[in-house]
């Protein structure tokens, strides 16, 4: 059996008002997201249900 420690309660304490006043940015918008995972790359997928009107 393992023996697990836990940090002293002051470390904790500190660690959660460093978390609390973190600046935190907001998540980024999909497109971004897209173009990081490179979906922008890929060619659109057609629903049966769309009617092309080329």
């Amino acid at each position: 059996m393992t023996k697990t420690t836990h940090p002293p309660k002051h470390l904790v304490r500190e660690y959660l008002e460093r978390r609390t006043h973190q600046q935190v940015e907001p998540p980024p918008s999909p497109e971004e997201i897209r173009r990081e995972l490179g979906w922008h790359l890929l060619p659109e997928l057609r629903q049966p249900d769309q009617v092309d009107r080329d």
